[in-house]
C-alpha cells in the first residue's frame, strides 16, 4: 500500500485507514555468518522447534527459521553481529521441568527469575548469546476452581 504525501506529514497516527495488530507473526534474532549448525543444535536439539526451509532468495542470505505451531522464530546474519541482551522473545515451554533437565545434562547455563508471580520462567541465551525467555505453560484445565500454588522455587544452573 503506499501512502500519499498528505499522510506521511501527518504521522501514522493520522491515517484514516483502521489498523490493528492481530497476532505475531514471528521473532526475528541476529545470530553470526556461518552458525548455522549451532543454531540447530539449540533450537531444534533443545528447544524442539522445526527447521523451516527458506525461500531461496532468502535461504542465500544465511540463517535459519524454525517453527512450531504458531510460535516461528528466524534466525537472520548479521554482519556486525551483537547479541541481544535486553530485548528477547518469551517462549512457552510445555514439559518445564524435562526442559531444565535437558539444559543441566548439556551444560547450558540457566537463570531462574521470580519476579513474575504465579509464574515460573527462567532466562536463558541461546549459542549466540540471545536472551530467550523460557515460561512455564499453562497447565491444562483440570475443572479445579482455585488456582493451584506455584511450585517451590527452584534455583538456576551455570
Amino acid at each position: 500500500m503506499r501512502w500519499g504525501n498528505a499522510a506521511r506529514r501527518r504521522g501514522w497516527h493520522h491515517l484514516d485507514v483502521p489498523l490493528r495488530v492481530t497476532a505475531i507473526d514471528h521473532v526475528q534474532l541476529a545470530m553470526p555468518s556461518g552458525r548455522e549448525p549451532e543454531a540447530e543444535a539449540f533450537y531444534h536439539g533443545v528447544l524442539g522447534l522445526e527447521v523451516r526451509a527458506k525461500p531461496p532468495v532468502l535461504a542465500a542470505r544465511g540463517g535459519r527459521w524454525f517453527a512450531r505451531g504458531d510460535v516461528h522464530v528466524h534466525l537472520g546474519i548479521e554482519e556486525d553481529f551483537r547479541p541481544a541482551r535486553k530485548a528477547h522473545p518469551a517462549l512457552r515451554v510445555a514439559g518445564f521441568d524435562e526442559l531444565l533437565l535437558a539444559l543441566d545434562a548439556r551444560g547450558i547455563a540457566w537463570r531462574p527469575d521470580e519476579d513474575l508471580p504465579g509464574a515460573r520462567r527462567i532466562f536463558v541465551d541461546d549459542p549466540f548469546g540471545n536472551r530467550l525467555e523460557l515460561i512455564e505453560a499453562p497447565q491444562p484445565d483440570t475443572g479445579a476452581t482455585a488456582p493451584v500454588e506455584p511450585t517451590a522455587p527452584f534455583e538456576g544452573r551455570a
